[in-house]
């Protein structure tokens, strides 16, 4: 039976919680290699995981023969240089979301995968459900008419990250209540993973509210042309808070708000799209779903089960099933890629109070930090 053999690099809190559990399991995958950047947890990971290679560089993973493909799980502002790294060794590739910093190095390297014919996908782990693949379907088949508007709210427990409190003071509640996402990781990130932009790129925007926007792409397939953005950061050194004005190319108008302040019994995934036919509404996190058309009909979709809500080993696993040839790529990266412009876009409205247009082929940017100017 032919097995992918894959690697992993960043091997830290998510890596450990998500990809390397779902590459060990898929019976067609072998995990042969995991870098973190520190000796000690390098050894341990690839010990406790029983993986042959523990590494503290990409390049001693890249190295490596044979090797198919890599996930990048390593901290944002390393991301661009990992996967470009990874696909010019020739391996199909997973990035983590935030995908980059910047709409640019996201371009060049969807453009890079493509030149190769490479697979590339983003984790944005929801875009793997049935109701957010059903979402897609509805929307594209023109079900509700010409779609207008999208509303979406979407809320995580994420704010003390930002603070750089430790982990355990995060995960509030016990082992039993908690969401298979939020329990205790094997490998804790460290204090400033999250609230050092100069390591994350920002706070919310680029940690959280980088699903809602790639979820944009994934179920319209359409480009942004303009954004609004206010954030607020409530005394912290990266934003919690997030308020987005999005312009779709065919006229949309999308609402996209979020935040990191949650309590676990409160959390919100919510979309609202309207079209000129009907609307959709969707709850993520409650894994709900219901489609009402203009004529007073409805249709409610069976709720998913827990398990089914957030498939967090379903990026790595959809990895190897494309590469294996027996899936779709369930969330290519060129959603990854729309929401870094988006995301940069915020992050220039809000250093300059102004609307932001977005020219996604063509807008030449300079990384600095939370701040990203961007070329209008």
């Amino acid at each position: 039976m032919k097995k992918v053999r894959c690697a992993i690099i960043g091997a830290g809190s998510w890596g450990t919680t998500a990809h390397a559990p779902a590459l060990i399991e898929h019976p067609q995958a072998e995990l042969v290699a995991i870098q973190h950047h520190e000796p000690e947890t390098a050894a341990r990971i690839a010990r406790d995981f029983d993986i042959p290679h523990g590494f503290t560089t990409a390049e001693e993973v890249l190295a490596l023969e044979p090797l198919d493909a890599v996930v990048v799980s390593s901290i944002p502002a390393r991301h661009y240089e990992h996967a470009a790294a990874a696909l010019g060794r020739g391996c199909h590739v997973l990035i983590e979301k935030p995908m980059t910093i910047t709409g640019v190095e996201a371009n060049e390297l969807v453009a890079i995968a493509d030149s190769a014919n490479l697979h590339f996908s983003v984790g944005a782990t929801w875009h793997h459900t049935a109701h957010c693949i059903e979402a897609r379907r509805v929307i594209q088949s023109g079900s509700l008419g010409e779609l207008r508007m999208m509303s979406i709210l979407m809320t995580n427990i994420s704010q003390a990250l930002y603070r750089g409190v430790p982990l355990d003071e995060v995960l509030i509640g016990d082992d039993e209540t908690r969401r298979a996402e939020h329990q205790p990781p094997y490998c804790a990130p460290g204090r400033t993973a999250y609230s050092d932009p100069k390591l994350a790129g920002g706070g919310q925007i680029y940690c959280q509210a980088s699903h809602p926007a790639a979820y944009i792409s994934f179920l319209t397939e359409r480009q942004p042309v303009d954004v609004f953005a206010r954030f607020e950061n409530d005394g912290a050194p990266v934003d919690i808070y997030n308020a987005l004005t999005i312009t779709l190319d065919d006229g949309t108008l999308v609402s996209l708000a979020s935040n990191g302040a949650a309590v676990p019994e409160q959390m919100h995934y919510e979309l609202r799209a309207f079209g000129t036919e009907g609307i959709l509404v969707q709850e993520l996190w409650q894994g709900t779903l219901s489609v009402f058309d203009r004529k007073g009909n409805a249709h409610h979709y069976d709720p998913l089960g827990e398990d089914e809500i957030y498939p967090l080993h379903a990026p790595a696993k959809n990895l190897v099933d494309t590469i294996l040839g027996t899936a779709e790529n369930g969330s290519p990266a060129r959603h990854g890629a729309l929401a870094a412009w988006i995301t940069e876009a915020a992050c220039e409205s809000v250093r300059t109070g102004a609307n932001v247009s977005v020219r996604t082929g063509a807008n030449v940017s300079v990384r600095t930090g939370a701040n990203v100017k961007v070329d209008r």
